[in-house]
């Protein structure tokens, strides 16, 4: 007998015709009672046979021992054929219902309701009085399993009644992960049709396909509260983007529309170009890790032209290339509305770099944002990134995460941001530089007191690239926000940082995991931290090979500064036993008895 795993809200059992039913005499033990709990039942299904039998093994003390008794169908009734089989495989079972059943308690309680005697009865269960008003069959999928849907069919519209109040209630609504599917959401756009209150909603993961958009259909277009309308993780596919772009052409709300993870490929995209021509109330949009081609980039890059109001563009995760690049490119340089664009992970090469930033550089508009990141940028790439960075006065956040710029790409970056100033966060992590490219980066930050967020994490920079930035950040720049994970700096380099936060009054949070700082390194920072330091709120030294020794210093450096400002310490996958971990917490308790602040400790 298969199951599925999941329920439709609306489905019925279907009741098989009687002739197909088995009949059973009611059960009764030479003791005068009933099997108890504890009995095992056994039901076996004689396949290619017309013999089709229930054994009841009924498990009892040692004075009565074990019994068995067969009941076999009557040889006058038709075999029971596949048919009841099969519609019990085309329930569709919640897997805590399959728990259920197989809950041996449970399934007791069940069998032993339907089977209880009746003394003043005829033995045969279908001989029952029509006064019962019940004819009991145990034929497969009859009254178990129409009785447990029944019951999950109330729950599940219990469920979905509470969904649909939420959205009455509350003007943001997240209601993503929830698996209430196509049924369910046809259930619940009736409670936004003409909603007065509820501004942003989430239908992501719900496992909603074209056909639930449907649901929609008269519903948006009536709505004209909703700003915010996601549904991503939904398989929806082309044919669901293209039902709901018909659907939002007269819709004069929605802001934000959010189908990241949908299955949307080129023909969606040409789908959305097509209402992006349109619609003039689309603001942020978002259609990242999809599967957008070069055919989708450039009907995408059409609409931009005629579209003169989205901001926020994200293609996140998509296969643009550098002929997608190249086809937005010409996009970008009619558009005069695009605040943000978030090309992360599309393969652009250096070609579409270079392409991107010829076309961003006719961009009539103010550019804040460059997501970059994980395009197979190399030196020669981030020439034309730094070159738009010299003329940009409106850029704000530049991502080049995971390229491979290296010391070459870092050193014409610096030079860039040196005339710069604009830019707060500049994101280099995993770039494969080293300590000669940071040491650029060191010296950009003397002339820059406008970058507030610096990620260097993933380079090689070692303990010398440590010292370097150090020197620097003692008394220059306005930095916040340091990340030096996975930069190799040592025990050593730690010293060096350590040194740093004894003068530096900026830095806030400070990432240095998995640096190999071990116990020494941990030591240096301990005793930076006895020191009054009115900046530092989180340190992260997770992954740093850090023992008991270096806990206890930090333990005590907590306990001596009656001045703390650290919130958020984390030392979580070192090697701390149960005394490092005590220590830690007793030093959380000290500081938190004497100033009443607390200190996350992750351990």
């Amino acid at each position: 007998m298969a199951f599925s795993s999941t329920l439709s809200l609306y489905s019925h059992p279907k009741v098989i015709p009687k002739k197909q039913r088995l009949g059973f005499d009611a059960l009764a033990s030479d003791h005068g009672t009933w099997p108890g709990p504890d009995t095992a039942w056994f039901i076996t299904t004689g396949h290619g046979s017309r013999s089709k039998r229930l054994v009841i093994t009924a498990a009892y003390g040692a004075e009565g021992g074990a019994r068995r008794r067969v009941y076999r169908q009557s040889q006058s009734q038709q075999p029971l054929g596949s048919s009841p089989v099969n519609q019990i495989a085309t329930y569709v079972v919640p897997a805590g219902v399959l728990s259920l059943l197989l809950s041996l308690t449970v399934l007791w309680k069940l069998v032993e309701k339907l089977l209880a005697p009746n003394p003043s009865r005829s033995s045969s269960v279908e001989a029952k009085s029509p006064s019962q008003g019940v004819k009991w069959s145990f034929a497969p999928g009859t009254n178990l399993l129409s009785g447990i849907a029944a019951k999950i069919e109330r729950q599940s519209t219990q469920m979905l009644n509470e969904f649909a109040k939420e959205l009455r209630t509350f003007d943001s609504v997240d209601m993503s992960g929830r698996n209430f599917g196509d049924d369910g959401l046809f259930f619940l756009a009736e409670s936004l049709g003409y909603n007065q209150i509820v501004e942003e909603v989430s239908f992501a993961a719900n496992g909603i396909t074209a056909t639930g958009i449907k649901a929609f259909d008269g519903v948006l277009q009536a709505n004209t509260v909703l700003k915010t309308l996601n549904f991503s993780g939904n398989p929806i596919g082309d044919e669901g983007v293209k039902c709901l772009c018909d659907i939002l052409v007269n819709n004069g709300s929605i802001q934000k529309l959010q189908l990241n993870s949908v299955d949307l490929g080129d023909e969606g995209a040409k789908a959305i170009a097509e209402l992006l021509k349109k619609n003039s109330t689309l603001r942020v949009l978002e259609l990242n890790n999809n599967m957008i081609d070069y055919s989708g980039f450039t009907s995408l890059a059409g609409a931009l032209v005629e579209n003169n109001s989205i901001r926020h563009l994200h293609l996140n995760g998509n296969y643009g290339g550098a002929l997608g690049a190249n086809a937005l490119a010409k996009g970008l340089d009619g558009n005069k509305s695009l605040r943000e664009l978030h090309l992360h992970g599309n393969s652009i090469g250096n070609e579409g770099v270079r392409s991107l930033i010829s076309g961003l550089s006719s961009h009539k508009g103010k550019i804040t944002l460059l997501d970059f990141g994980n395009n197979s940028i190399t030196a020669k790439g981030a020439f034309h990134v730094a070159e738009y960075i010299k003329r940009s006065k409106n850029l704000l956040w530049v991502n080049l995460y995971m390229n491979d710029i290296g010391d070459e790409g870092a050193e014409k970056i610096a030079e860039a941001l040196k005339e710069n100033r604009t830019i707060t966060t500049i994101d280099l992590g995993g770039n494969n530089i080293r300590a000669k490219g940071v040491g650029a980066i060191s010296e950009a930050l003397k002339d820059n007191a406008v970058i507030t967020n610096l990620e260097l994490g993933y380079n090689p920079i070692g303990a010398d690239g440590a010292k370097a930035l150090s020197e620097v950040l003692k008394f220059h720049g306005n930095v916040k926000t340091l990340k030096l994970g996975w930069c190799q700096i040592g025990p050593k380099g730690a010293e060096f940082i350590a040194d740093m936060l004894r003068y530096n009054n900026t830095i806030s949070i400070l990432d240095l995991r998995a640096n190999g700082l071990r116990d020494e390194g941990a030591g240096c920072l301990a005793r930076s931290l006895k020191v009054v330091n009115e900046a530092l709120t989180s340190l992260d030294l997770g992954f740093n090979e850090i023992r008991d020794d270096g806990a206890f210093a930090i333990a005590q450096a907590l306990k001596a500064n009656e001045d703390v400002t650290v919130t958020s310490l984390n030392l979580a996958s070192n090697f701390l036993t149960k005394f490092g971990q005590s220590a830690l917490s007793d030093a959380r308790d000290h500081v938190f008895e004497m100033s009443e602040k607390e200190v996350d400790i992750f351990f």
